[in-house]
């Protein structure tokens, strides 16, 4: 059972609606635009990680109708945005009308040799355009006219240096009253397309439903899920992966669930990590903390929660914060659906719970939170990197003395873990460094750390051990 189009698939770039034309399924976003011409966007990475090829998508905003939100278009394969509403750098401005970005850029010299420009354009101008952005005081993070540097993280330039950039980032205005993009983000985006696209290559399908959805699970075991693809994306672009049959679920309004009640959190599979930061607003501190530590903002727009979780992948950064909030996670399928905790969900390297033809359609946080919480990344770059450990803390001390902790870890084991251990040594004791230097070697032995490219295994459970004791000596929550 597959979805049929109803329309020959066609996407709107700059204003004009233009089909997408026999290609490939797997054609990213990226290579059909250079096809036509828009060549302002540049392949650097093909895996998401320099943002020569940032281009705006309009979607559903949280402060607004439409937002238009920057997306790496090297890993987006083109049939997921079918029916979609793009706009790329050569659609901002022209050669004798700049727009304010691209004026701001070009009168601070923002752009030496060029290539990553067009991607900065698309990255800052998102920002320029997002809702709320308000003139304040400004920190090293964030400019006086509201500006939040982590929007840029996901672009990378070798030649000009970041302060022209950022310069030319505080400069910017708010939009004009007349601007047609601020003004286009009081009209819906575009509702999604039902899609269905064949080529040599394989099948693209968006499915009008989750019903609909799982019936193909249930029948296609050659079936692959893709909601952000900022990890089938790298598959396909790297490892030559070409799936038979690609599922689009990112716009099923199932999955998109989001809810703060009196006894828990419930985040829907396919909501951006960019929308769950900006929907809790801080109120899960663990999460806040995660966040902008996760990738890129132009990763994180387009990454879900759960296919973060849905890869099983040891290092991802979500599972160690939702582990020591002793979250679990709704899995559906044709036979109904059933919940499981996230710490029994992993089963072995990139091995989990779900059966085959199961959707990850809920994470469900209980409530009350734990008072004292962290959430500590170890890697080689402070933002857009991949962990080479990463810790959740979420304790509970009452009169001094430990009376609940978990303790959620990632990348020292083929799955991502609980320290039980440690957490046995540390509840039911007193709240004192004594107690936490015994629990800190108990925890530098926790899981099977190894020895890569990223760090040594001596490097990793040196690591374990003097975060419990910075999370102790920062007073987190105290």
């Amino acid at each position: 059972m597959t979805t049929q189009a109803l329309r020959a698939p066609a996407l709107t770039v700059n204003g004009e609606l233009t089909a997408l034309g026999d290609i490939s399924v797997h054609t990213t976003v990226l290579d059909w635009l250079r096809d036509r011409g828009l060549t302002g966007a540049k392949e650097g990475c093909a895996e998401g990680e320099c943002g020569a090829c940032s281009v705006m998508v309009a979607r559903p905003g949280t402060d607004s109708q439409t937002e238009w939100t920057a997306v790496n278009a090297c890993l987006l394969p083109v049939a997921s945005l079918d029916g979609q509403e793009l706009v790329t750098s050569e659609g901002l401005g022209s050669p004798t009308e700049l727009h304010p970005v691209q004026q701001e850029m070009a009168v601070r010299g923002g752009s030496q040799c060029g290539y990553c420009t067009p991607g900065f354009i698309c990255s800052m101008a998102a920002e320029y355009y997002r809702p709320g952005r308000a003139c304040g005081e400004g920190d090293h993070e964030h400019g006086p006219n509201g500006f939040d540097l982590h929007a840029l993280s996901g672009n990378l330039c070798r030649c000009t240096g970041y302060r022209p950039i950022r310069d030319a980032a505080y400069a910017l205005d708010t939009p004009a009253e007349n601007d047609a993009l601020a003004v286009r983000g009081d009209e819906a985006p575009p509702a999604p397309a039902a899609t269905g696209m064949v080529s040599p290559e394989g099948e693209f399908i968006r499915p009008a439903s989750l019903s609909e959805v799982l019936t193909v699970l249930g029948e296609r075991d050659d079936a692959v899920v893709v909601a952000g693809s900022t990890d089938l994306g790298v598959q396909v672009n790297i490892f030559g992966s070409r799936p038979q049959l690609t599922i689009a679920i990112d716009r099923l309004e199932e999955l998109r669930e989001f809810s703060f009640g009196a006894d828990d959190v419930r985040l829907g599979a396919a909501l951006t990590l960019t929308e769950i930061e900006r929907r809790l607003a801080g109120r899960v501190p663990l999460l806040a903390e995660m966040f902008p530590q996760f990738a890129s903002r132009l990763i994180r727009n387009g990454a879900t929660i759960g296919g973060n979780l849905g890869t099983g992948s040891p290092i991802g950064d979500t599972p160690p914060p939702l582990l020591a909030l002793d979250a679990s996670l709704v899995l559906a399928s044709r036979r109904g659906e059933r919940t499981v905790a996230l710490a029994e969900y992993f089963t072995g390297y990139r091995q989990t719970l779900k059966a085959p033809d199961e959707l990850i359609k809920t994470i469900v946080i209980p409530l009350p939170l734990a008072p004292m919480t962290a959430f500590h990344k170890i890697a080689k770059r402070r933002f857009d990197d991949i962990s080479s450990v990463a810790i959740g803390y979420a304790v509970d001390v009452t009169d001094g003395v430990v009376r609940e902790a978990r303790i959620g870890l990632g990348g020292i084991a083929a799955t991502p873990l609980r320290a039980r251990e440690t957490e046995a040594a540390l509840v039911g004791r007193p709240w004192t460094e004594e107690t936490v230097r015994i629990a800190a070697g108990v925890m530098a032995a926790e899981g099977t750390p190894m020895d890569d490219h990223r760090a040594s295994a001596s490097y990793r459970s040196a690591m374990l051990g003097q975060s419990l004791l910075r999370f102790y000596f920062q007073g987190v929550g105290a």
